[in-house]
């Protein structure tokens, strides 16, 4: 009898390819002919060739395997490899997350720790979190004068939501009983902090900081096509404008995957401290 894991493997390899068998059978099997409408005469019969040049998942395996084998070339502003646009992308969503968490989780830590706190910060909190992060983009744009800086700020703004209120919730949620015992031991306040509520509210932590990271890489995807410039959005709308469809879906593709591997990195992360505990 296979384990669940390898039957769920085989299944989802069973699905991939069908999905992907029907996809290219359908844009080969053959179109029927049909008189062009006086629109289409005058466009040139842009509707009908549009179509068709949709691109199969075997034209897209071949593009791909043409810009892995040099992901990092640089031609000039509006010609970089994917990895390069990747790399860009990247480094922009870890440095406004790394700026959220640096000041997320000390407030979550005394919002969770002090009920005054929490009840003084709520209608900030409430107001501000319900914005969407590309609303800030323009006052962003008008403030700090620099785009780069801009979709900075965008990633920490909108990465910041989710761990502050995950990690007020963890250390809020600590059993009593953990507190109890650092008194008993007269452990200092900022002591109690770092060795008994912070590993018992670490778990819940971890799980604002993987939501933060998935909408931090979408949200860099939409900021980067706004501002242009580089980045893996901007690479996705300047090969829709020269309407390389095939480029398009490639992106796509390698988005998803970044987007999964971040999120494993962080899962990873909590189900070792779930263990350790």
């Amino acid at each position: 009898m296979l384990s669940l894991p390898l039957r769920a493997a085989i299944l989802s390899v069973v699905l991939l390819l069908v999905t992907l068998g029907a996809w290219e059978l359908a844009n080969q099997a053959p179109t029927v002919a049909k008189e062009m409408t006086e629109y289409e005469k005058l466009t040139g019969g842009a509707g009908a060739s549009q179509e068709a040049q949709l691109p199969t998942p075997s034209q897209i395996m071949a593009h791909a395997g043409k810009e892995l084998r040099n992901p990092f070339y640089d031609k000039g502003p509006n010609d970089k490899g994917i990895g390069l646009q990747l790399l860009y992308s990247i480094g922009r969503v870890l440095l406004g997350y790394i700026f959220a968490a640096a000041l997320a989780i000390p407030i979550g830590f005394v919002i969770g720790m002090s009920p005054l706190w929490q009840k003084a910060l709520d209608p900030f909190i409430q107001v501000l979190k319900p914005i969407s992060p590309l609303a800030w983009m323009p006052l962003a744009l008008f403030v700090i004068k620099d785009s780069v800086a801009s979709s900075v700020f965008v990633i920490f703004i909108c990465s910041i939501w989710p761990m502050l209120i995950n990690t007020a919730f963890g250390v809020a949620t600590v059993r009593r009983d953990y507190i109890n015992v650092a008194r008993t031991l007269e452990l200092g306040r900022v002591r109690t902090a770092l060795t008994v509520i912070f590993p018992a509210a670490a778990p819940t932590i971890l799980t604002g900081m993987r939501i933060s990271i998935g909408i931090s890489w979408l949200v860099i995807v939409a900021a980067e096509m706004l501002v242009g410039g580089t980045g893996v959005g901007y690479y996705v709308w300047n090969e829709w404008n020269n309407l390389n469809l095939t480029s398009v879906i490639f992106s796509i593709l390698m988005i998803g995957v970044i987007g999964m591997l971040l999120d494993q990195m962080l899962a990873r992360a909590q189900r070792w401290v779930q263990y350790a505990d």
